[in-house]
């Protein structure tokens, strides 16, 4: 599906409002995950605004697309899409990760509409979204599995369990991502558990990579694009060079914002950088657009 000017703009201004309540439902939480969530948030918009089949009007509908969202504690971006998809109530948000509240800092699929999956303990999302797709296969449906991935869960072994079943069992069905922002908790990536030559080793268990800016909506669906298209018996891997905390400068590629607290003064910092960062991607969009 080409990627028209029109059509990428109108994703740049969906990515900019999600980052923004993302925000919002940190400041209202207190803290969060916020650093990964605005890593993430550029594929979760193209993915729910353009390419998964889904209704609006009924999440439960059995030949919808699935997701799973194996970096779990990305939640605090995940729970405002299915808030402005408008599966949840708003007021949800202002309650995030509170005492008795349906949405916790790992989403649970028996309490928020539109979670296929409660994830959070990390590496069991990839191992999910290969039997959702098998299960596809098996009940004769045609519906696709996606799956994203963090970089710092990569050091989980189940995902490498899960990577030479869907190799062996071709599960091409199934498109998933690695949000690549290079940090975890404990530290940047390569200080923690070198994980280059990252693409090659998602090569050498049989899968079709595709590296791209993460923050790029036309690269995104362009990969996108390319796995919904493959004819060949390999599952497609697309890792997403991100910055963490993207689109606010005070936080941008620093592992401590992998989970941090937001008070007024840091709310206020982060709303102007995020109109700043909207507003240079319109301008690329813009430019390069077609």
């Amino acid at each position: 599906m080409p990627l028209s000017k029109q059509e990428w703009l109108a994703l740049e201004k969906k990515a900019h409002e999600l980052r923004r309540l993302c925000l919002d439902t940190t400041y209202w939480a207190g803290s969060g995950h916020i650093g990964g969530g605005m890593s993430v948030m550029d594929m979760l918009t193209v993915l729910y605004h353009k390419y998964m089949r889904l209704d609006v009007k009924n999440p439960k509908w059995e030949d919808r697309d699935r997701f799973i969202l194996s970096k779990g504690h990305a939640g605090i971006a995940y729970a405002p899409v299915l808030v402005d998809f408008g599966w949840n109530a708003p007021e949800q948000l202002k309650t995030f990760n509170h005492t008795n509240s349906k949405m916790g800092i790992h989403l649970d699929s028996n309490k928020v509409v539109g979670v296929d999956a409660s994830t959070g303990s990390l590496g069991h999302g990839l191992p999910i979204a290969v039997g959702t797709a098998l299960a596809a296969r098996v009940l004769g449906k045609d519906y696709k599995t996606y799956c994203i991935l963090g970089d710092g869960e990569c050091d989980e072994g189940s995902n490498w369990e899960a990577a030479m079943a869907a190799s062996n069992f071709k599960v091409t069905n199934m498109i998933s991502f690695v949000d690549r922002n290079k940090c975890m908790i404990d530290g940047e990536t390569e200080d923690v558990m070198k994980l280059e030559p990252f693409a090659d080793k998602w090569r050498s268990f049989g899968f079709i990579v595709k590296e791209v800016d993460g923050h790029n909506i036309k690269e995104l669906c362009d990969a996108i694009d390319f796995a919904l298209e493959n004819k060949t018996d390999s599952p497609v891997m697309i890792i997403a060079d991100t910055i963490k905390g993207a689109g606010i400068d005070f936080m941008e590629g620093n592992y401590r914002w992998h989970y941090g607290a937001i008070d007024e003064e840091k709310y206020k910092k982060a709303i102007e950088s995020l109109d700043k960062y909207y507003e240079a991607r319109k301008a690329r969009a813009e430019k390069e657009g077609e």
